[in-house]
């Protein structure tokens, strides 16, 4: 069985080494590969080995900039800002000022993409002001994305004259039953960051123990679908105080695994991140790390550098240590 198996999955690696794509069911059948078995590695090789061909040996640095802890309505139970379960340590909002020197002193170190995130009733208004006022400072070729709430047509196109060149969006898993957030809506703010022509940025997340392959899966498909060049996939921390702690989380291993076949059927052309930062990752494809600033939805902390997030020092040498290059 063992020989059959491997042999089926030796049939898939051709498919991607012949640059077609993989099915639900082919992604399906790489993410029930037993974790550490002999089968396991050869799926970290072959990721790698896309990875090596396609990217060279180019790493790239993003940061994210939280702007503002305060209870969010999207009230995700798996989030320290829930509206339900807000167990940051206090509400803050950091000023135009205090944003804009974050984005200088970040891009200073030689970043790839900054990131703006905000809870998904952050005023839209303030949002385009400090983008604008972030992209006068920030190198022409760096990415200014925008991770926001819901929005249409309209507010897309708003980001991009605003400076905004990418936008994080994303379906989540179960969201509107782990979240309050509706799926079509989603979908519609996916729609309108194409039709804008901004670059959209898409994760698998946040994954836990419960959710199927299947649903793992079906995300990886809806990536490709919209074209995705950035891709990642990120575990759910488990954060004392919400709903959904008690369920736990998945191990590195699994992520790891996760990440691989992830780059095998969205095959992103420009990288492949894995979060929150882990260095068993760098082997399976990944050549795209985050350091953030500010509060996130993965801890109490308003600063989050000071405490689980990674620095760009951090994640430029953890790049560095499996041979990619950096800015």
């Amino acid at each position: 069985m063992s020989s059959q198996r491997s042999e089926a999955i030796d049939m898939l690696f051709s498919k991607v080494d012949r640059d077609e794509n993989l099915t639900l069911e082919n992604a399906v059948e790489l993410l029930n590969i037993e974790n550490g078995s002999s089968d396991f590695y050869r799926l970290l090789a072959k990721a790698q080995e896309l990875t090596y061909r396609e990217y060279k040996n180019r790493g790239y640095v993003f940061v994210q900039i939280g702007l503002n802890s305060r209870p969010c309505p999207g009230n995700c139970r798996f989030c320290s800002m829930g509206l339900d379960n807000f167990v940051v340590e206090e509400e803050t909002e950091k000023t135009e000022t205090e944003v804009v020197e974050e984005a200088k002193r970040a891009a200073a170190q030689g970043i790839d993409a900054l990131f703006l995130m905000t809870t998904a009733d952050y005023d839209i208004e303030k949002f385009l002001e400090i983008s604008r006022s972030v992209k006068a400072v920030l190198p022409e070729d760096v990415m200014l994305v925008a991770n926001i709430g819901d929005f249409g047509e309209e507010t897309a196109r708003r980001l991009k004259e605003a400076g905004v060149t990418g936008v994080y969006h994303i379906v989540r898993l179960n969201e509107g039953i782990d979240t309050d957030l509706d799926p079509a809506d989603r979908i519609r703010t996916l729609d309108a960051v194409r039709s804008a022509g901004l670059e959209l940025i898409y994760c698998v997340e946040p994954i836990g123990p419960e959710h199927t392959y299947e649903q793992i899966a079906g995300e990886m498909l809806r990536a490709r679908e919209y074209d995705v060049n950035i891709m990642a996939c990120m575990k759910r921390v488990c954060v004392k105080g919400t709903p959904l702690y008690e369920r736990g989380e998945i191990t590195d291993l699994e992520l790891t695994k996760i990440a691989a076949v992830t780059r095998l059927v969205t095959r992103p052309k420009t990288s492949m991140n894995v979060h929150e930062p882990k260095q068993i990752t760098l082997l399976a494809g990944v050549n795209q790390l985050y350091a953030e600033i500010g509060i996130n939805p993965r801890d109490c902390a308003v600063e989050t550098g000071m405490n689980r997030g990674c620095s760009i020092a951090d994640v430029k040498e953890m790049l560095r240590q499996v041979g990619y290059r950096t800015r």
